[in-house]
């Protein structure tokens, strides 16, 4: 099996924008992880639910809210481009953008198996030792947690790996560009390009395969 060297950009562009947006969405996931699995408060039900929504709506609609955001018509779109020049829609930044939407939940949810599964009493013994919240956090919760966090990671990486209907919206399918291994099988479903399609199958469900293999092993740790 022969990869050609638009298959070999396609995946090299894929592994980069999922890793670059694992970097974006991991410490926001971590804070609100921790949240929603240590902290009770007024309005946790409608944080939870909005951060899992990317789960159950079509990635496309995900990608058009998105698109609506950051075009240069858009809220935010129109800010960065009047303010500072810059044009988000059918860039690598847009790809890498509407991966960590997408992706994000999963993060979160891994995050919170690992840190619900933290005793309590483990933690309120490290503040009574005169540890400070911060302290506490990572000294006991984060170690403690570490193998579901692990395991969110992987699961929203490998999301991310996976992810079309967004990234078609709001970055386009430009090869070289904008076009991850999910584009670049349906590029090639489009031209009829079976061999092509064959082998950008095989690698993804090796990828996703493995992927959600470690993922299960960690959390099934916690």
């Amino acid at each position: 099996m022969r990869i050609t060297p638009a298959e070999i950009t396609a995946l090299t562009l894929t592994i980069k924008v999922a890793l670059l947006s694992l970097i974006v969405m991991f410490p926001p996931g971590l804070f609100v992880g921790w949240l929603l699995a240590k902290r009770t408060f007024p309005g946790r039900t409608l944080l939870n639910t909005c951060v899992m929504l990317p789960l159950v709506l079509p990635p496309v609609v995900s990608g058009y809210l998105l698109l609506m955001l950051l075009s240069k018509h858009g809220f935010i779109g129109d800010f960065l481009f009047e303010t500072f020049g810059i044009e988000l829609v059918f860039t690598e930044f847009a790809v890498v953008i509407a991966l960590s939407i997408i992706s994000f939940p999963l993060l979160v949810r891994g995050i919170m198996t690992g840190m619900s599964a933290v005793p309590q009493e483990l933690e309120n013994v490290a503040r009574t030792l005169g540890a400070s919240p911060l302290k506490v956090f990572f000294t006991v919760t984060l170690p403690l947690a570490s193998r579901g966090i692990a395991g969110g990671v992987i699961l929203g990486f490998s999301k991310s790996l996976g992810e079309f209907g967004a990234t078609i919206m709001v970055a386009g399918n430009i090869p070289g560009k904008t076009q991850t291994m999910a584009l670049a099988i349906f590029n090639a479903v489009q031209l009829g390009d079976d061999a092509s399609v064959y082998r950008l199958v095989f690698i993804s469900t090796v990828v996703a395969f493995v992927a959600l293999w470690l993922s299960e092993r960690a959390l099934a740790k916690t």
